[in-house]
């Protein structure tokens, strides 16, 4: 009874490491990794131990005698990873390497900006030697970034990452700076006087402009703050979305775009018991949408959704999914263009919402006065360049759609970071393997930009903490001027509504105490002032561990 993945997972490798087998892959250290959709068990050697299953973070994996209808093509594409990519070589089992240990004796303080999936997992590879401690910052009042913000409410299982991230910022030498502005409330030149190395790990915060005419009227919205309207952002509760029209254009198809749409598209009944915010459920309750348009200006093959997140639309059994391949054929035998050809074949049921997945097709422009009425929308065809990749050419015919609203999905883009330097094309801080110079670091998207999977910042995180070990054993880190004695009072005089470990670890109970109460996973405050005075009411967390808290 081999065990079979079951979406698109974490990638943080848990899993690889559990299995006894050395089954799941691909591996860290295997080609392909780092930007791998999902991982894979090869059924032939899966020896049915369930230790995967014990080890994933976000419960993805599961014994093949278990899976629902909805679920079954992950069987298929398990084994079909393994056809094309045999890993007969393989050792019987999953190494473990050694562990580095640092040769200097320390102690050494590491400040952390951004408390998302990158930052914490930069704090785990840290926190593995004793001689060093980390503070974590953050700009809001709660932690986990993309995690909490940006996983749609109906991908739930994906969001039980956050019982690792518990466990990271439970470990003695952890502690949290939430509510705090580097660059405001806390300077760059303050971090760098009092501890060793600053590690920015702030992600990418903005999106990336249509630049075509009306892309600036009132219901053109970035997906962005869409997804973080819907997931209980503070700074997005007031995101004006107007759900009073029956079509939504979303440009760009990837899972972002994906995520939106079914959003849009789905039952509110099915959205009850999730933890989306209170208000936008509220907005979905009356909502007018019938329809949702995801435009990709490429044919299918080239579709930037992952294969696991279109399984788990064609599984929908509430949503009509439409597939408009324009004039392009969806040739091919891989998973992706099976499940497209199979969609495209399916009856449309009207009493059902629909999304239309629509390829070849651009938006030249925006219409309406003052407000978006309509999308004028282009045809495209592919043509092959020199390099042998098929590019999106204009074919200059057009047409009017009418849709009421707008969504941008065409990627994220980092912002500068005061006080270091910045690559305006990729939205990135230069940086060597995130060494930004001796003693400054980044991690996660800031440093490679806007690509990969949560776990993805798992392996980024290891790369840039081996940087910061080199430069401590080497003692090309200048020894800080300052100490972090006091700095929680000196912050506190400056920001007053700091959230420490403590607090953040009581708005996360009051959260689930108040969805308990209603059937939900939690209820998200979404208001900053009101987190602060929950934080306000919690004490220090105080640790019982034989691992000296050194630096504090």
């Amino acid at each position: 009874m081999p065990h079979v993945v079951t979406q698109s997972c974490c990638s943080d490798a848990s899993c690889v490491v559990a299995c006894p087998v050395n089954c799941i892959h691909p591996a860290p250290g295997d080609p392909g990794f780092a930007t791998a959709e999902m991982l894979y068990v090869d059924a032939a050697a899966c020896v049915d131990c369930g230790a995967c299953a014990t080890a994933c973070p976000a419960d993805a994996i599961v014994p093949h005698t278990t899976l629902t209808q909805k679920q079954l093509p992950f069987l298929a594409l398990n084994a079909e990873y393994f056809a094309t990519f045999p890993h007969a070589d393989r050792t019987p089992l999953a190494l473990v390497h050694e562990q580095r240990r640092l040769q200097r004796t320390g102690p050494f303080r590491v400040a952390v900006v951004g408390a998302g999936p990158a930052g914490l997992y930069t704090a785990d590879e840290l926190l593995k030697h004793p001689e060093i401690s980390v503070d974590v910052f953050d700009r809001l009042p709660t932690p986990y970034g993309l995690v909490r913000a940006g996983v749609a409410p109906d991908h739930q299982h994906t969001k039980q990452i956050e019982t690792l991230f518990a466990q990271i910022e439970s470990q003695p030498g952890f502690r949290y700076f939430l509510g705090v502005e580097v660059g405001k409330d806390v300077s760059h030149a303050e971090l760098t006087a009092r501890y060793h190395a600053v590690v920015y790990t702030v992600g990418a915060a903005s999106d990336k402009p249509l630049n075509i005419p009306g892309d600036d009227h009132a219901g053109s919205l970035s997906a962005t703050d869409f997804v973080g309207w819907y997931n209980g952002h503070p700074d997005k509760q007031d995101l004006a979305v107007d759900l009073s029209h029956e079509r939504v254009v979303i440009v760009g198809n990837g899972n972002v775009a994906l995520d939106c749409a079914r959003i849009l598209a789905e039952q509110p009944s099915r959205l009850e018991s999730t933890d989306i915010s209170t208000l936008p459920f509220g907005a979905l309750l009356t909502s007018k949408v019938r329809e949702v348009v995801i435009l990709g200006r490429r044919g299918p093959n080239e579709a930037a959704f992952t294969v696991p997140e279109l399984v788990g639309l064609a599984g929908h059994t509430g949503i009509n999914v439409v597939v408009d391949a324009g004039d392009g054929e969806i040739s091919g035998d891989d998973v992706k263009t099976r499940l497209l050809r199979e969609l495209a074949a399916r009856p449309v049921d009207p009493a059902k919402r629909t999304i239309v997945l629509r390829f070849l097709a651009s938006p030249v422009a925006v219409h309406g006065e003052g407000r978006v009425t309509s999308v004028e929308i282009g045809r495209n065809r592919l043509q092959v360049d020199a390099d042998g990749v098929p590019r999106a050419v204009a074919t200059g015919e057009t047409e009017l759609v009418e849709a009421g609203m707008l969504l941008r999905a065409v990627g994220y883009h980092g912002l500068p970071v005061t006080d270091l330097p910045y690559d305006a094309d990729s939205g990135t801080v230069p940086n060597q393997q995130g060494r930004v110079h001796p003693g400054v670091y980044v991690a996660g998207w800031v440093k490679r930009g806007p690509t990969g999977f949560i776990g993805t910042n798992k392996s980024d995180a290891e790369e840039t903490v081996d940087a910061i070990l080199d430069d401590l054993d080497s003692g090309i880190i200048p020894e800080p001027v300052g100490t972090t004695q006091g700095l929680r009072g000196v912050i506190r005089e400056r920001q007053p509504g700091m959230v420490d470990l403590a607090g953040w670890q009581a708005i996360d109970r009051e959260e689930k105490r108040r969805g308990a109460a209603a059937g939900r996973p939690r209820i998200k405050i979404v208001d900053v002032d009101e987190m602060r005075r929950v934080a306000a009411r919690a004490a220090e967390p105080r640790y019982t561990s034989l691992r000296r808290w050194v630096g504090v």
